[in-house]
Parts: structure tokens; C-alpha cells; sequence
């Protein structure tokens, strides 16, 4: 954490020991080991709280995706009907039209039923009967 090697450790522990004396040196020890435990598990809450925090962000946006999606899905189907219910309206709107007999495509005009079973006039026909 500190990178503090084995050199700089016992260097402290020789000045605290010519400081203190041998007779307050294991109580200040003993004191300064639990302001570091200490200091450590205040640490580890506020890391874990925080992490918990950017946990819950991270659920709620989630959910809130889950929930966007789910709104374009019924969106999605909703104009999949509209469209489906238009193209079945289609051809039933072209057959109810009225056919217009003026029309310059006459080979694609039905037969009037009054030509049908009349018969043609033959004079204008070459077959076997009438070969010059």
C-alpha cells in the first residue's frame, strides 16, 4: 500500500524504541495497531457502500432498459397488426372497384357475357373450307 520495504520498517522500529523506551514502546504499539485496524475496516466500508450504490445503479438501469424494450416490442407487434389488417383490407378495396369498359387495355377486359356462345362471321377466316 505504502511500499514501505523491510529496511525503512526496522529503522522505525529502532527510533521508536530510542524515543519511547522499552516500557511505552509495546503499549504504543498495541495502540497503533488498532487505529490501523480500524482505519482498514472504515476503508472497507466505505468501499464496499460504494460499490453496493454502483451496483444498484447498475440494476436500475437495467431495468429501466428491460422496460424500454419491452414497450418497442408491443410497439412492434401493435404496427405488425396495423399492417397485417391493411393487407388483407387491399384486395377486398380492388375487387369492390368498377370496371371501366373505356379503357384502352382491352386484353386484359373480361369477355362481356353477351359475346359469349355468339358466333363470328367466317368470311374473313381462312381455313380448309374456304382456300382460294
Amino acid at each position: 500500500m505504502f511500499d514501505i520495504g523491510f529496511q525503512e520498517l526496522l529503522l522505525i522500529g529502532i527510533m521508536s524504541l530510542l524515543i519511547m523506551g522499552p516500557e511505552r514502546l509495546p503499549g504504543a504499539i498495541r495502540t497503533s495497531s488498532l487505529w490501523i485496524a480500524r482505519l482498514r475496516r472504515s476503508f472497507q466500508q466505505i468501499k464496499s457502500e460504494i460499490e453496493r450504490e454502483v451496483g444498484a445503479d447498475e440494476i436500475r438501469q437495467q431495468i429501466r432498459n428491460e422496460s424500454i424494450m419491452k414497450d418497442l416490442e408491443n410497439t412492434k407487434n401493435a404496427i405488425q397488426e396495423q399492417i397485417q389488417m391493411v393487407s388483407d383490407e387491399i384486395p377486398s378495396q380492388f375487387e369492390n372497384l368498377p370496371y371501366d369498359s373505356n379503357s384502352s387495355d382491352t386484353s386484359a377486359a373480361p369477355e362481356s357475357e353477351s359475346s359469349i356462345g355468339q358466333k363470328t362471321d367466317d368470311t374473313n377466316v381462312i381455313g380448309p373450307e374456304n382456300k382460294p
